[in-house]
């Protein structure tokens, strides 16, 4: 959203652009999940109103529009992308299926994982580490604000200690969050790495792909 209060901003969605551009044009096969918060904040409110199970599927909703737009920056950046949904919405996205994810990476495209996992409570965290299992991914690159994961709130605390790699079980013991526990459970469970980065710096998305030292590895 940029710096607008919600919605979309094409200047932001343009810049995400440019950066996964670079990882395209690199050969590197990418599926990207992406979330829904920045159009789901205006409509919170009515979300609990109506329950959580009609407030979960409005934000698989809003994801499913964040898709639709950087799928349409990315091939007018001439990136071949698909777009792939969860939940069932035949004039704009294919239904997810593993095998023909792994059929459209291989054959050079990227792919867009909306919709969530196409049910309620389950947050959009669980819908990309289900996402990267299904596809075989190698690792799971989480993009945020901050430059890794602290032993406290570098926003709030000035001393905050990052950490350059830690494993799952001292993420555990220490209480820090990085995924909910049903998404960060299934990482662990099937040792997927993830790195924290922060993906509002300028090629940081390259670097971490590249190996520079980004960033928080959890393993």
């Amino acid at each position: 959203m940029g710096n607008k209060d919600y919605g979309i901003d094409p200047e932001k969605v343009e810049e995400f652009a440019g950066e996964i551009k670079e990882l395209y044009q690199a050969g590197v096969e990418v599926g990207i999940v992406i979330g829904g918060g920045n159009i789901f904040r205006g409509l919170s409110d009515a979300g609990k109103i109506m329950g959580r199970t009609r407030g979960d599927f409005m934000g698989m909703l809003a994801t499913i529009i964040n898709g639709m737009a950087l799928q349409g920056t990315l091939k007018k950046n001439d990136v071949p992308t698909a777009l792939l949904s969860g939940l069932k919405v035949d004039k704009i996205a294919d239904e997810v299926n593993p095998e023909k994810a792994i059929q459209l990476l291989e054959n050079k495209q990227y792919v867009i994982f909306s919709g969530g996992t196409g049910n309620p409570f389950f947050t959009t965290d669980t819908g990309a580490v289900l996402r990267a299992l299904e596809i075989q991914a190698d690792v799971i690159l989480k993009g945020t604000r901050v430059d890794g994961i602290y032993d406290a709130d570098p926003e709030k605390v000035s001393k905050a200690r990052k950490y350059d790699r830690i494993s799952y079980e001292e993420v555990l013991q220490k209480e820090l969050k990085i995924m909910d526990a049903t998404a960060f459970a299934l990482s662990k469970d099937n040792k997927l790495p993830i790195i924290v980065f922060d993906m509002n710096k300028k090629r940081n998305l390259f670097k971490v792909v590249k190996g520079e030292n980004i960033g928080t590895i959890v393993e």
